[in-house]
């Protein structure tokens, strides 16, 4: 079984945000860089279907040249080999255009599985993963818990609200989307570290995927960011004097009607 799995690189989670003068996005020059939750849940879901079926794990992910640091991870934990779309020259948030991207490459790779995790830490979209199903013409579910290896398919539980479950049966080749907290996640060995540096990482150029710079293009994304802006802190006091009777109504009504707790 070839196994491809998405990994996006992503802020470390409690990095210091400063945006940029024009308010669409933060200075990336700045921050340090981590494999996304959500896709090592999904690496570590495709290595243990390795171990227990067999076969090849692809990691896939895109970027500039600092993403190799994090597909250097991967591979020490027991990924075969990686692919990189180098995409130093052009940056792009819209889902619909990272989708395709990722689609032209593992079009070239012909899996019999694709995992990526639920959503990206830093957009949030959730999309990127359904979105590629529908441009690999591959069956798809997300929130997935459990992958079960079945009669040439796949069964899959599925995380619903309220703490219920799901089974899903799937035919291969088919695409999941993992959510955090499937699995215990591994750490990689000092063999593994070793074993890693002599692992491929093949570096994908739009030319090899076959699509033109005006198909990526972030001027022609349905997808804009007019301006992000960082909360602001605020604090405010309201202090009620007079009868306890009459202090207590009002602070009933504030709670329920302003603060809504009940």
């Amino acid at each position: 079984m070839k196994i491809i799995v998405c990994m996006k690189q992503v802020p470390v989670q409690d990095s210091l945000l400063k945006i940029t003068d024009d308010n669409t996005w933060v200075h990336e020059d700045e921050l340090n860089w981590e494999i996304n939750e959500s896709d090592n849940y999904a690496m570590e879901a495709a290595l243990r279907l390795k171990e227990e079926h067999g076969g090849e794990v692809v990691l896939l992910s895109m970027g500039p040249d600092r993403v190799k640091e994090s597909i250097k991870q991967g591979l020490a934990k027991g990924v075969e080999r990686a692919l990189h779309i180098n995409n130093e020259d052009f940056t792009t948030r819209d889902p619909f255009i990272n989708a395709k991207l990722l689609a032209a490459a593992i079009k070239q790779e012909s899996p019999d599985l694709v995992l990526t995790g639920l959503q990206a830490d830093d957009t949030g979209f959730g999309q990127t993963g359904p979105i590629l199903a529908e441009y690999l013409g591959l069956p798809h579910t997300s929130i997935v818990m459990e992958i079960e290896k079945s009669n040439g398919g796949i069964k899959v539980k599925r995380e619903l609200e309220g703490g219920w479950f799901q089974s899903v049966e799937l035919p291969l080749p088919a695409l999941l989307s993992i959510q955090s907290g499937s699995n215990q996640l591994r750490y990689a060995t000092i063999k593994g570290i070793m074993m890693a540096k002599k692992k491929e990482i093949k570096s994908l150029t739009l030319a090899d995927l076959g699509l033109a710079e005006d198909e990526v293009d972030d001027s022609n994304s349905s997808l804009n960011f007019n301006r992000i802006f960082i909360p602001e802190k605020t604090k405010k006091a309201e202090i009620f004097e007079g009868d306890p009777k009459e202090i207590a109504a009002k602070l009933a009504d504030k709670l329920k009607n302003e603060a809504k707790v009940f």
